[in-house]
């Protein structure tokens, strides 16, 4: 038999075919494999496949070889990732608002890679929110990249720090730029956040990764070990509505029993819940960031939750509903 001209590719082409053709459910048997390898100019007898087969075994590819009938069927087995995990990945990946569109569709293109083509299909019908708002922001892997360097360098970060304008452009917040010690990277409210120390002002603070802007790892060594020794970024994020800061308070809130769940996915399993003295409702005692965004969220909840306390929150609370009222005629 003549050889083919890319011969020396043939495991590579091999490992190819059998991972983008066959799965758990779709086999393929040694003459389809070598008219297969045909389609690259690569010609094989029965004897070298089956070397070549055992070849890719042990290169990490879980080739299976099942005697179905009179005919040997071969397929990849266990693969680096299952079907629904690579769905999971591809969901996570298009619904993010911190990767822009353009990467999404990149990322997710080198995942089908990695299925079968028949599994691939099923990952393309997988995307159902395109449309979504996404960042703007192409250099934000880059940004990413910088941040954690810089926390495996133990070293500072300064960049500018970005916000729309009415034009629909991105400016400065402000002239100067910000100098922070990088801690942490968060994933809320769909959005990626750095946590960092800001020594000036002697606070942690988080800032919106896609709007950060000419960030530089400087050579300063990073403060505020001792603020982080007992921080817990789980609760720091559950104190923060949408991520927007204000000062720390713990509040004292009474709530219908048939909305328990909601208090939990909001603040975990860890909060003490207590009977009231109100027939069919429960009380909790929370610490929240103060800000307009988590009486927002109370609003949201209607008659279903009441604030108890501290009496400066329900003052608070009362004067935005009449500062709204304010805004609107009958």
């Amino acid at each position: 038999m003549p050889k083919g001209t890319n011969q020396k590719l043939k495991l590579y082409y091999l490992a190819r075919i059998m991972v983008e053709k066959t799965d758990d459910e779709h086999m393929i048997t040694m003459p389809e494999i070598q008219k297969a390898l045909e389609a690259y100019e690569v010609t094989a007898d029965r004897k070298s496949l089956y070397n070549d087969l055992e070849a890719l075994s042990i290169l990490g590819i879980d080739v299976v070889g099942e005697k179905i009938g009179r005919n040997y069927y071969y397929h990849v087995g266990a693969k680096q990732f299952e079907i629904a995990e690579l769905k999971l990945l591809v969901d996570a990946i298009q619904s993010s608002k911190f990767i822009t569109e353009k990467k999404s569709n990149e990322l997710i293109k080198k995942l089908t890679g990695m299925a079968s083509e028949y599994e691939a299909s099923q990952m393309k019908r997988q995307v159902v929110v395109q449309g979504r708002v996404k960042t703007m922001n192409e250099s934000i892997y880059y940004i990413v990249d910088d941040v954690h360097r810089a926390i495996a360098e133990n070293k500072q970060v300064r960049f500018e720090y970005m916000k729309w304008n009415l034009q629909k452009k991105m400016e400065k917040r402000k002239d100067q730029p910000y100098v922070v010690s990088p801690w942490a990277l968060t994933w809320d409210d769909e959005n990626y956040y750095l946590i960092a120390y800001d020594e000036l002002a002697d606070r942690i603070k988080h800032f919106r990764v896609d709007k950060l802007k000419s960030i530089k790892i400087l050579e300063e060594k990073r403060t505020g070990r001792d603020r982080f020794k007992e921080f817990n970024l789980a609760r720091y994020s559950k104190m923060h509505f949408g991520m927007f800061g204000g000062e720390q308070t713990l509040v004292k809130l009474s709530f219908r029993n048939d909305m328990v769940g909601i208090f939990l996915d909001r603040f975990g399993k860890d909060i003490s819940i207590y009977p009231s003295k109100e027939e069919g409702w429960s009380e909790t005692n929370v610490e929240v960031c103060m800000s307009d965004q988590f009486l927002g969220w109370i609003f949201a909840l209607g008659t279903g939750v009441k604030i108890l306390s501290p009496k400066s929150v329900i003052h608070r609370f009362l004067q935005e509903l009449r500062d709204r009222e304010g805004l609107y005629e009958e």
